[in-house]
This record gives C-alpha cells, sequence and structure tokens, in this order.
C-alpha cells in the first residue's frame, strides 16, 4: 500500500459549482445531469459554500426524482443556495495524504470536500473517491 499519497492522486479535477447566486434549481439540474451527490458554490474563484443532494432532499422529496413535480418543488423558488448550503465548508489542500483524508470523513463524518490550493478550488474528493482507492490496493 502506498502510505504516503496525496489526495490529489483520487479528486475530481474537473469540478462542477454553482455560483452562490444561482437558483436551486440549478443546483436540482446540475446534481441530476452530472449523476454527482455534492456541489461546491463558490463567489469567483472562492469556495464560500457546499450543497448537497442530501441538502436539497431534506426541502423537497420531488426535487431529484423525475416525474415528481408538485408543490414541494415551491420550496426551490423560496429559499436561495446560501440558504440551504453549507457555508464556509472545511477544505483541504491537495497534498494532504489519503490516509489523514479517511480520519477526516469518519471523525467529523463529511462525505465530500472541496480541495483549495492558495484560495482556490483544485478539486472535490469524495468518500466514494476513498474507498475505491483502498480497494483498488487490494487488487
Amino acid at each position: 500500500m502506498k502510505k504516503r499519497e496525496p489526495i490529489s492522486h483520487i479528486m475530481t479535477k474537473t469540478v462542477v459549482t454553482v455560483n452562490q447566486n444561482d437558483d436551486l434549481r440549478k443546483v436540482v439540474e446540475k446534481l441530476k445531469s452530472n449523476s454527482i451527490r455534492h456541489l461546491p458554490v463558490v463567489n469567483g474563484k472562492e469556495v464560500v459554500g457546499i450543497i448537497s443532494r442530501t441538502d436539497i432532499n431534506r426541502l423537497t422529496f420531488g426535487a431529484l426524482f423525475d416525474g415528481q413535480d408538485g408543490m414541494d418543488e415551491a420550496i426551490l423558488d423560496m429559499l436561495t443556495i446560501p440558504q440551504v448550503m453549507t457555508s464556509k465548508p472545511k477544505t483541504l489542500p491537495s497534498d494532504t495524504i489519503i490516509k489523514d483524508l479517511a480520519s477526516i470523513f469518519v471523525k467529523e463524518e463529511f462525505h465530500a470536500l472541496p480541495v483549495v490550493d492558495n484560495g482556490e478550488l483544485k478539486g472535490i474528493v469524495t468518500t466514494t473517491d476513498v474507498i475505491k482507492y483502498f480497494l483498488e490496493q487490494y487488487d
């Protein structure tokens, strides 16, 4: 097993983001169209939050499921991204060791963290990335 592997080797480098001024319908559309569960929220290049599929599901059951239009979606028009997102999320530099990341995920119960170097978003790393990495170690 590679003991000092940095998260830059497992993170997603092409990150789908939303702007803090976008509406929640755009969040739903990006989550669905990209088959992802977490979106960093940016203001310019700065990461100001993170919003997840779970955050949206807490608001409405129908928004993320096709053919489930209805009153629940009105919530998406009533709230803003800053009202729903996790503000000032923990971020990590790309040279963080994967083992350290795994410890953070276990202790703090995060499922995704933005990777930021010198104030600029460089990627996102998820629990799925870590599990895939550890599974590869058994091959």
